[in-house]
């Protein structure tokens, strides 16, 4: 039922799907993000740039490894940082240690081009890929691909087993030592020390965490990875209705519509609208659920005395999108009615009830 046979088949079969050589599951992916971080072994305190406009749970990884988020802000046709503001950032905040890079929404950032940007060698990008993995989120590029790609399978995710997360690495070192930390820095787990030949001795080389994934989880995750491709299909399919819908109903100067990629993943459909908040509450009362991908963490009560108000203000595009960001729904099992329902709606709501 803990960590067994199946975590080991679920990292095997992932392996082959992602391309990459190591696979090493843990808890969630905030887990895998602070695990990486903590590889790298950085000064106390060292500066590590991050996105504001992601999950809080990122940059509580960067905290929990003992060093200090700097803030870059982002492109506002992709979501996400570019080498431009990532050079921004180097500016004026110096040099940084590593980065923590998110393929937000799923769409594939250029995370070797904001490597360069900040004057990093590769090996210090943690790539947060909760959006993923579908697309070349994780995947395709892992060849050439960062340190550690970081994954999510919460259960709203591309690949949802419940809750889980896991680390992607060419790193043999790194896979080594995540295998290790995830249960307590223990040098074998409890089935490779029960199984034949096996020893109960072991010993701990590292103090380490409680991050490890089950048995029980990691079936779930077989299963639902044989499903994967079909899903992502479907999500394709919705987004290019969603695209036709709003794109054919007079709404373009309106609604900026998200960026095509041939690599994205479409964990979300995010689009930047006038007025969210009513336009959110007109859905909500047709019955069309719908949500914000995210608060930006500076915003956020937790963070602002840690980040400062120089950090707030060193992201404005980030607030300029932050009031207009709006997930309308995407999963493999929506109906093609429901994407035309909410495009009607979203329509009726900003060219009538609003304007």
């Amino acid at each position: 039922m803990t960590t067994g046979p199946e975590c080991a088949a679920f990292e095997a079969e992932l392996s082959a799907y992602l391309g990459q050589p190591h696979v090493v599951t843990v808890a969630s992916c905030t887990q895998a993000i602070e695990l990486s971080l903590r590889a790298l072994r950085l000064d106390p305190g060292a500066p590590v740039l991050t996105p504001s406009l992601t999950f809080s749970g990122a940059v509580a990884a960067i905290v929990h490894a003992g060093y200090r988020p700097v803030l870059v802000d982002i492109d506002e046709t992709t979501l996400t940082p570019n080498p431009w503001t990532v050079a921004a950032a180097v500016r004026r905040a110096g040099r940084p240690a590593a980065m923590v890079s998110c393929d937000l929404g799923g769409y594939p950032v250029d995370h070797a081009a904001l490597a360069e940007a900040a004057g990093l060698p590769y090996r210090r990008m943690v790539v947060d890929a909760a959006h993923g993995p579908g697309g070349d989120v994780g995947r395709t590029r892992a060849a050439t691909a960062p340190y550690a790609t970081c994954l999510s399978f919460y259960a709203t995710k591309n690949l949802p087993i419940g809750e889980g997360g896991a680390v992607a690495t060419h790193d043999g070192e790194l896979a080594g030592w995540l295998r290790s930390a995830r249960l307590h820095g223990m040098t074998k787990d409890a089935w490779r020390r029960y199984l034949p030949g096996g020893s109960w001795r072991y010993e701990v080389e590292e103090i380490g965490y409680k991050a490890n994934l089950t048995d029980l989880q990691a079936a779930i995750g077989r299963a639902q990875l044989q499903e994967l491709p079909g899903w992502q299909d479907r999500r394709a399919q919705l987004v290019a209705r969603y695209d036709r819908g709003l794109s054919g109903s007079g709404l373009d100067e309106l609604v900026r519509l998200p960026r095509r990629h041939p690599g994205h993943a479409w964990h979300l459909y995010q689009v930047l609208v006038p007025r969210r908040d009513e336009v959110s509450a007109g859905l909500g009362e047709a019955q069309i659920g719908t949500s914000v991908h995210f608060i930006p963490v500076h915003r956020l009560r937790g963070y602002r005395a840690l980040l400062g108000p120089d950090e707030a203000a060193a992201v404005p595009v980030t607030d300029a999108v932050a009031d207009r960001l709006l997930s309308l729904p995407l999963y493999p099992g929506l109906p093609d009615a429901a994407v035309d329902r909410v495009v009607e709606r979203l329509a009726h709501l900003l060219t009538s009830t609003l304007a």
